[in-house]
Order: C-alpha cells, then structure tokens, then sequence
C-alpha cells in the first residue's frame, strides 16, 4: 500500500471537515427546533459558491471551505424563550432521570392523548417570537398611538405625580412586585409593615376604626360593601339604596352585584330614599359626589339608622385630607380608591381600594387584614389576621370570593403618605384645592355659574341649554378633555398634575372663543378657600412613620429595609402550587411605566386610547386561540372576578333561553373555596361532587347528581389539570355528561401553565373558563395583588360578556353571528378591568411565540416530574396520573411524621425557611401536605437546591424520630431561626451551625429571617390592625 502522503491527507481531511460542518448545521438546525430558540440565532457554517463550496489554496492544496459570515448570524440575538424556559440544554437529561426518552415521551405520557391539540398554536402575526429589544420597540410604536391630552375628567381617576424614588425602588423593584401573598408572615414582614401603614392611613383620613389591606377597586369595593349590608341584615331587607349622585361605573357593578345576589339595588336622589318599609339593609352616598359637589347627608344617615339600615359612604383619600370623614358623619362603612396616591391611572388599573369599617363587622369584611401579634420570643410581628375568616375560606357560606387583592398599589400610595407625611398631603390637596377655587370663580365672571357653593376638586358649571356637548368638543379641540354631564352641564376636575396654565386653558374652553381678560394667577388674590361646614378639624397621620422619610435618602433606605425583610423571587424559587409563581420579565415590565401607557384616563375617547385598543383587541385574540374560545373579556381584575363574570355569563344564557330556573352549580369537593363563593354570590345552589381515592371527579356521583339535578342543572365548576395536579383521562366525558343534562362547564384556569399549547378548555369541552394572568401569563403577584381574570367564552355565551356604561365593551375579537349584545351587567370599575398591567402578557405571549407558549408547558411538566423523582425516596407523592406521572405541580404527603417525630406542616414549612425557601402551599388541597408547582422559569440547579433542602429536612425528621432529637427541641420546631436567637446563649441540641447552615452553600448565600415564628393566636386575641397602639406594651403582655 502506498504511504499515506500529504495531498491524500488534505483530501481526507477536507472531507472530515465538509461531513463534520453538514452535521454541525444539521445538529443545530434540530436543536433550534427541539428548544423553540430563535432560528435567527443559529448561523451556517459555510457559503457555497457558484459551482459548489468555495476552495481556497493553502499549504496543503485546495482543501477547505471559506467561512462566511451568514446573514441569520448578524441579526439581534436577544430571544427572550430560553431565558425564560430555564432547562432546554438538559431537558433530555432530567426526563431520562424521570424514566423517559425524552421530554416529548414525558409529556405524551401524561397528557391524555384524546385531549391533544393536533396542530401549532396559531398566534396569527405573533406565531413566530418577537427578540425582546423588537417587543420593546413595538411598544413604543404601540403607545405613539395613545394621544396624550389633559385630562380633567375625574369620576374617580385623577392624574399624580409618582414619586420617583417610589417608582424606581417600589413599582420598577423585582424586590417587591416578585413577592407572593404574606402568608409566611416571618419571611414577609417588610410589605407586611407596609401594608399596615396602608391601613393606619386609610382608618385615619376615613375616621374609621379599622380597614382592609385592599380591594380590587373602588365599585367593587362599594359592591362588597353592599353585601355587607345584606349580610349584617341576615338576608333579610332585599333593597337597597344607590345615591343617582355616585359614579356610573360604582352604580352599575352595584347593580350587577345585587341582580346576581336576589338584591333591589335602587337608584335615586337620596333625598328621596324611602326607609318606611323597613326593607333597606343599606345605602351608598358618594362624598364628594360624582359632579363634584359637597353635599349634606345628616338627615340621610340619621333615618337610615333609624331603620337599621347601615350608611356606605363611596369617598376620596385627598379630599378627606379637608374634608370631615365619614366615620365622623356617622358612616358605617367607607370605601374608595387610593389611585390618586402616586398610582398612575393606567387607563383603569390596577389600583387599590378600599373598605373600612367598625370593629364589630370585622368577621364579615371583605378582603384580607394585616395585624400585630408577636413571635415566639414576645417581640412584635405582623401577620395577616384572622386568616380564617377570609371569606372565599367559607366556601358557600362565604359573603365575598376575594382573594387576591392589590398590594403592590396599596403599598405605592401607603409610601406615598409616608413621603410626603400629613403636611405634605395638606399641601397637594389645598393648591388643587385652590385651582379648583379659580376655576369655578374665572367660570362665574365668565356668565357660567356653578352649581355647587362647596366642592373639593371637581366643579360642575352650567353651559346652557344644549351646549354642553359642544363645550366638550371645544375642549377637544384644545388637546384636553371634560365631562358631559347632561345637555346643559359639564364637569371638570382638577388634580396634583393640574397647573395655573391648564387653568387658563380651561378659560379659553369656556370663554367659546372669546379672549379672556384674565388669568389663573391673576385670579388668585381673589379666592379663597371655603369648605365651611364640611373643613375637617381632626388630626391624622401622627404616627412617627409618616413624619420620618420626607427627604429622598431617607425615604430609599426605608424602602430599601423593608425590602431586605422579604422573601422574593430575586432570592430564591417560591414553589407555591397552584399559584405559579413564574419569572416576571423585566421586557415585559418595562413599559407599563411609560407615560403612554400609565398616564391614560380609562374614560376618554376611544381615538385617544387606539393603542390600548390595539394592544387588548391582540392579546384578545391570542387568549382565544390559547383556551379555544371564541372570545374574551379583559374585564374582571382578578381570578375570583373571572369565575363571578363567567357564572353571570352562563346565568345570564339560561335565563335568555328562558330557564331561569337553571340555578344548581356542581362542583368537586376539592376546589378552591373561590368556586362555591362566586357560585353562591350569583344565586347558585351549590351541590358537591365527590372524587375518588386518585383525586379524579368520582364520575358516578357526578352522573347521579347530574341526572337527579338534570332538570335545574345551570354549571359544573372544574379545574384541569384537577387541583390534585393530576390530569384527569376523563374530563371530556365529564363535559359530556354536563352538556347531555343541560348545563354549562365552568372550567377554572389557575392550572393553564399546564395546558398553554398542548390543550385547551374550549377542545377539552369547556363552555367559558378565567385565567390567571398573574399565574400562567406572568403578571407579578406583588405580595397580594394584582391580577387580572379575564374570561373565555364559545360563541353562544359571547352575548352575554360584560359591559361598561361609560365606554360600551363586548367579546374580544368581535364574534360575528353570535347574536345581539346582552351583556350581564359590568363587574369591574374600568372597562378591561386593570389594563395597564395587560401589556406585561401581551409580552408575554409575543416574546414566547407559538413554540415558546408550548416548550413552556412542557416545562413546568417536566420540571415538575423532575422534582417528584427526587423527592419520592423521603416523601410520599400522594396522587399521580395513570402512568405515573404528576402534571405542573405535586402533592407531598407529610402527614405521617406528625405521629412519627410529633411534627407538622408548619414545622417543615418554617424550616425551609432556613434553607432560604418559601413553603408550597400547606394544607391545600389536601390537609397536612405540601403542594409544590416549580415553573418552567426555574433551572435545575434551583430545583435540585430545593429538593436537597427537602431531602435535608427529612433526615431531620428521621433524627426526631430516632430520638436524637426531641419532639419538644428540634430545629424544626423552633425554626425559623434569626441572627437575634444565634447570638442569644445557645442551649440547643444541635449546633448554631445545623439551624442556620443546615446546607454548604447557605454560608454564600443565605437570606435570614427577621422574626421568629410568630403567635397567631396571640395575635387574633389581642387584634390590634393600625398603629396606634402601645407596640412596647402589647409584647409585653405575650405569654
């Protein structure tokens, strides 16, 4: 055989080289499509040239390809999916260590396969993943589109100026917006002190004794309230009385509230409310009324009481600052919103409301409260109160289905307060208080009086006859907008962003035309204020925390404090199941504090508003093919919302079909007590179903049920996958057999991350479904809040979606031969409901694409699987599907160890905090057990982190059990443990060592609690929920 010489060498060589760069390319083009990247991120490896690949000559003779630069290759690179979907590099891996090929095997194995969707979602021009700096740019395309007119519309939303170092270090702060519900009061004390200077704020401008930390807005609030009074009346005065002097949005949820509840909610002057009947549980005065006037409502209070009817006043934060509160006026329950405390308007969300009341309607308030207790060691703590007593907890007999609400906003305007202090306050409210003054006295000198002598910021002027419509398009016409209030009048409000030069713009719309001899300035000397009767001469907000943090440096590091005492996603995962607690994208956030965005009235002129109409008209569209609906509404602003709006939706169907009779909902025993709560605030009579020992609806029951409720059988309320996190194989038979017997299927979507491009509920059979934006769709849970819940519908429910009086809504995208609009009434302030956080899933959806949506759920499946795996050797996995396998969330059984070692959930839930971890959810669905939902955000490292603190704590169990440990000294039980207990004198069985770095790699990155374990009976007993009290004395009467 001839030496192997050189040119043979090249040749083989070149042609090692040309087989290894078709595999090269081969490879990545397989992987860019098994991980769902960018294609635009995956260059060639070579130019061919016109009579195939370029040659060159080197030292060896012509043997190797010239490298071109692809033109794929110099494009952006930024593509958003595999920095959201955290494990694409070694899905194969964990799936294999699950015993799978591959992931696809995973998910085909636990997905039933009849469920399948057969085809891509198709997102239409959003089919393909935008890069982030594209989404961003589109954006900004987007929001040109929003016109930028002075708005002086009021009707509750004002314009105000956010405090930047609020904005930066609180509303912008993944610190902040990434925390989950304070339910671990000892890793949430920071938002927890926040959230009651909310209350101790909201009590002292109310002069009410006690508030909540929050509601969803200001008409829900009033509706809440309104349930209240029916509630107080035990059920049994059905009227109820609406002042024609609130806003029409707080009329109409109110109205639609009562419809729902078997109510008369009745609307008319109040001078002209009726109470001889004895069949008024309550009223509802709005103060300052909707056209801005001041008004007198003694004489109302005092024959409302006299029947035993309660007194709601609808009211304004600022305004109060001024003005004599309601709980002085003799007010049983005053609701509001906080917006104009530094929350942008964000064309109508989110914001948060509010509720405050007395002491003895505490155990029948809406929405969650924050109160002072201590911790193990008697020093004060926080914690959320009463947890019992939230309401959705008392399923059927629950008087509302809150459960989120809106912390985040609540803690912007509590800040807010603390910022600018009493005197600060004082300050904003007099000079729009003034400008309001001007105003009204530049309108009289113009021939056009006022029809109001006291009023705070908004006036009502009258125009003459007929002339108010053309006074708005004068105004129009100026770049600013004001309200028409009938024929002859027009309002027009001033706020904190409200200058002397608007006012004389305002003189130029009211003088038609003319020039005006005077301006705002020079007006000024001529007014003063002039709230007579109605000036508050009460203090408020006295406490220290409102009188401390004025300047910025100050106001950071308090911010910055109560940061470092909370737990977040910026720490470590919170694997909370059933709350999906995902990343939230810093892209995806970045716009909703853009002016274009944050600074819209939720009332103007549709063409001022074409971006957000553009925006929610999308993402509408990529909801519907998403859950295989026929159409949305973005409407309900929070999942509990979402299940009210779909139920009135099916009810509102039946009785348009003429079986108003159609009243009995079936739902599982294992649902969320949200479900029996909406169904129950609808008029429902719920009927429960059983599951069997899987955690499946038991479908013989169903069946019997069914059937024996086939002739009144409205809806079945139902989670998939089932809360057990378990994919039922035979939910479409279950759908059937609703639909065979009259019904519709309610499907709730808190598990949509488990479905999101691999089914859908309108393909599995469902009739409308919620979804969770602030769960699957990546809206932050902001420690509490917000959400957003629109719902899906097939088309014969599209009809019947809800509404609003101010700007008409409908099914989103329109649904052609549906039939004509009748809507079920409005449910939520604004028209679509909190529209400014929509655009972070709209985001969402368009940085992830068709194929990221789906990778997405694979993810969390796999993720899921993973973690159950390694967990099974020390835990039990209580249910699984029919091959073995969980969904997006697992249920850990850890029962046993309570006869075992004496320990409980709890106990295990406070240790994980020492490893630096949020507990999953405890006692939920199942009691005494851990539900973990990891997400597909998560990497493995992360997962395998929280599965070794797992597997850590359970061989401290194991030493309890043994005995090396006792039942009553362990580090379970005295967990978590702060830097305070490792620095007292040390007369532990184990070493501080054990209790504070149970794991090596705590010791580079360990988040430490700032209270022990907190009392939570102590704490209800001594139910303490503002600041004013002896802090100092109520440790020391702790046991």
């Amino acid at each position: 055989m001839a030496p192997f010489g050189i040119p043979a060498l090249a040749v083989a060589m070149a042609k090692t080289w040309r087989s290894a760069a078709r595999l090269a390319a081969k490879d990545a083009r397989r992987l860019v499509a098994a991980k769902g990247w960018c294609a635009d991120a995956v260059s060639t490896t070579h130019v061919p040239g016109k009579y195939g690949p370029a040659m060159r000559n080197n030292a060896f003779g012509p043997s190797s390809f010239v490298r071109g630069i692809s033109v794929t290759s110099l494009k952006p690179s930024d593509c958003f999916i595999p920095r959201h979907v955290s494990n694409s590099e070694v899905e194969n891996e964990m799936a294999q260590y699950c015993g799978f090929k591959n992931i696809d095997q995973l998910v085909d194995a636990t997905v039933p396969n009849h469920i399948r969707m057969k085809k891509p979602l198709d997102l239409g021009e959003f089919t393909k993943a935008t890069k982030e700096s594209d989404f961003l740019a589109s954006m900004k395309k987007i929001g040109a589109k929003n016109k930028a007119f002075k708005n002086f519309l009021g009707m509750g939303y004002y314009g105000t100026l956010t405090p930047t170092v609020i904005m930066r270090n609180l509303l912008e702060n993944p610190g902040w917006y990434t925390q989950y519900t304070p339910y671990q009061a000892e890793i949430s004390q920071g938002r927890l002190e926040s959230l009651l200077n909310f209350q101790t704020m909201v009590c002292d401008l109310t002069g009410m004794p006690m508030a909540n930390a929050s509601l969803l807005d200001e008409a829900t609030a009033a509706a809440e309230a309104m349930t209240m009074c029916s509630a107080l009346a035990n059920g049994k005065k059905i009227k109820f009385y609406v002042s024609d002097k609130c806003h029409p949005q707080t009329i109409a949820v109110c109205q639609s509230r009562a419809d729902g509840l078997g109510l008369e909610c009745i609307v008319a002057s109040d001078k002209n409310f009726d109470f001889s009947g004895n069949d008024v549980c309550g009223v509802l005065l709005q103060y300052p009324a909707t056209d801005g006037s001041v008004c007198e409502h003694s004489e109302t209070i005092k024959n409302a009481h006299a029947s035993n009817a309660k007194v709601v006043m609808s009211t304004d934060l600022l305004a109060l600052t001024m003005l004599t509160p309601p709980g002085e006026l003799g007010a049983d329950i005053a609701v509001g919103s906080s917006q104009r405390f530094g929350v942008p308007m964000g064309y109508g969300g989110p914001h948060a409301a509010f509720l405050a009341t007395t002491e003895k309607y505490k155990r029948i308030m809406p929405g969650r409260i924050i109160g002072i207790s201590v911790d193990k060691h008697g020093r004060r703590a926080l914690r959320m109160a009463m947890q019992t007593r939230e309401q959705h907890i008392r399923r059927d007999k629950a008087t509302s289905n809150i459960c989120t609400a809106q912390a985040l906003l609540a803690n912007i305007a509590a800040m807010y307060a603390v910022y600018h202090g009493p005197e600060g306050l004082k300050e904003i409210a007099g000079r729009v208080h003034g400008l309001a003054r001007v105003l009204a006295h530049g309108s009289k000198k113009l021939g056009l009086p006022t029809t109001s002598d006291f009023y705070f910021d908004t006036i009502s002027i009258n125009v003459g006859d007929n002339n108010a419509s053309s006074m708005v398009q004068r105004a129009l016409e100026k770049g600013c907008n004001i309200r028409q209030l009938d024929d002859s009048h027009v309002s027009i409000a001033c706020d904190e962003t409200t200058t002397m030069e608007d006012i004389d713009l305002l003189f130029s719309v009211l003088g038609k035309g003319k020039a005006v001899s005077f301006t705002a300035e020079s007006l000024a000397g001529e007014v003063e204020i002039d709230l007579g009767r109605f000036k508050r001469k009460s203090d408020f907000l006295t406490q220290p925390v409102f009188n401390s943090y004025h300047s910025e440096h100050e106001m950071l590091r308090y911010l910055a404090r109560l940061e470092a005492k909370d737990l977040s996603l910026c720490h470590s995962m919170i694997p909370l199941g059933s709350c999906t607690m995902k990343l939230n994208a810093t892209s995806e956030m970045i716009p909703i504090t853009w002016p274009e965005f944050a600074d819209v009235h939720p009332f103007v002129p549709e063409d001022q508003a074409e971006g957000y109409t553009e925006m929610i008209t999308n993402l509408g569209k990529m909801l519907s093919e998403v859950t295989g609906f026929d159409a949305m509404s973005m409407q309900p602003n929070s999942g509990a919302s979402g299940e009210y709006s779909g139920l009135m939706a099916i009810r509102a169907f039946h009785q348009n079909n003429g079986d108003q009779h159609r009243n009995v909902c079936l739902i599982p025993v294992s649902a969320h007590g949200t479900n029996p709560a909406s169904a129950a605030m609808v008029g429902m009579k719920i009927v429960s179903i059983a599951t069997d020992s899987q955690g499946n609806v038991d479908l013989e029951d169903l069946k019997k049920k069914a059937s024996t409720h086939s002739k009144n059988l409205g809806a079945l309320m139902i989670t998939y996958p089932s809360t057990f996190g378990v994919y039922e194989s035979k939910i479409n038979e279950i759908c059937d057999i609703i639909h065979e017997n009259g019904g519709q299927v309610y499907m709730d979507g808190a598990n949509m991350n488990a479905q999101v491009g691999l089914t859908s509920p309108g393909l599995i059979g469902a009739d409308v479904c919620h979804l969770n934006l602030h769960k699957t769709f990546a809206i932050p849970h902001g420690g509490g809040g917000p959400g957003m819940g629109p719902i899906g519908v097939k088309k014969h429910l599209a009809p019947f979606l809800p509404s609003h009086p101010v700007i008409p809504t409908g099914a989103i995208p329109a649904v052609s031969g549906a039939g004509e609009n009748k809507p079920f009434g409005c449910t939520a302030a604004a028209p679509h409901g909190s529209s400014l956080i929509l655009a972070i899933s709209y985001g969402y959806l368009v940085m992830m694409g068709s194929e990221g949506l789906t990778r997405a759920s694979k993810h969390a499946i796999l993720n899921a699987n993973y973690m159950a795996h390694r967990l099974k050797k020390d835990y039990e996995i209580l249910y699984t599907g029919e091959n073995g396998t969980c969904a997006h969330e697992f249920i850990l059984d850890v029962r046993p160890f309570k006869q075992s070692a004496n320990i409980d959930v709890e106990d295990i839930a406070k240790r994980l905090i020492d490893y630096g971890y949020h507990s999953p959810t405890m006692s939920w669905p199942v009691t005494g057990t851990l539900m973990v939902e990891p997400t597909e955000s998560e990497s493995k490292e992360e997962l395998d982190r929280f599965c070794d603190a797992m597997i850590e704590i359970r061989k401290e169990i194991s030493l309890v059990e043994q005995g090396v440990y006792s039942t009553e000294d362990n580090p379970l039980v005295n967990a978590p443990h702060t830097v305070e207990d490792l620095l007292a004198e040390w007369k532990r069985p184990y070493s501080r060592e054990v209790a504070a770095y149970p794991l090596p790699h705590l010791r580079d990155d360990k988040f430490w609690p700032t209270t022990s374990r907190v009392d939570n009976v102590f704490g209800d007993r001594n139910l303490t929920t503002t600041l004013c009290c002896d802090h100092d004395g109520l440790a020391m009467t702790a046991p």
